[in-house]
């Protein structure tokens, strides 16, 4: 999944990648022989907010753990527009990449930092060789599976039986539990494609939870009161 122009990334200090740092992240991941390939075939890198990570039509070479930060994982329609699918949050790693990576198929999303992120990558073809050796990692990618499926029928249920402004606060409190922060640096164009609705319907929503003191509005911002 991180297939990265050469010279944008910066590998951490070698001490910051150690046993403590994957056991604390990632405590479902148990065999300390699985913890050593990690450590031994897996490197660390930061990506800086707003840089793609991966993009459509590109082979996939390795899979992200994140340690750090969030990712926002986009699927693009035939028309070309972004179409949000899920966040990847630290202690996760994406299903999407887990799937393309073992069919050997070239990537069907695009992946952005939607804050400062630190992540492991994991060369591809250890992905299905640790799923036969280590019972922890097969667990690991059956519930990044599990995770994602859920979150679909979420997204399903909130679209079929919520309406658009309650959607809308849904997705910001979301957000705010993702980030941790109650300032949301996010534009409204943004959200609407999160949405799958137009600039215009969102600023009106958003006017409207600011009129009843839900939020406060500012400069590609907004902050949850």
């Amino acid at each position: 999944m991180t297939e990265m122009s050469e010279g944008t990334t910066n590998t951490l200090q070698q001490p910051e990648f150690n046993e403590e740092l994957i056991r604390g992240k990632f405590s479902s991941l148990r065999e300390p022989e699985l913890i050593g390939e990690i450590l031994e075939k897996g490197t660390v890198e930061e990506i800086p907010d707003g840089q793609m990570i991966m993009d459509v039509g590109r082979y996939i070479k390795s899979v992200p753990l994140i340690i750090k930060g969030s990712v926002r994982v986009l699927r693009e329609d035939h028309e070309g527009r972004d179409l949000f699918l899920y966040y990847l949050k630290p202690g996760e790693t994406c299903a999407v990449s887990l799937t393309c990576c073992m069919a050997n198929e070239k990537s069907s999303i695009r992946a952005i930092a939607d804050e400062d992120v630190v992540m492991i990558r994991i060369p591809v073809e250890y992905v299905d060789i640790w799923s036969n050796k280590y019972t922890s990692w097969k667990n690991f990618m059956m519930n990044t599976y599990r995770v994602r499926y859920e979150e679909l029928l979420s997204t399903i249920d909130s679209i079929a039986f919520m309406k658009m402004d309650e959607r809308l606060w849904k997705y910001l409190l979301d957000r705010k539990a993702l980030t941790g922060h109650y300032e949301l640096n996010i534009t409204h164009q943004e959200i609407a494609d999160a949405l799958h609705s137009t600039r215009e319907v969102i600023s009106r929503l958003l006017k409207t939870l600011e009129k009843e003191e839900k939020i406060e509005l500012g400069r590609n911002k907004i902050i949850i009161l």
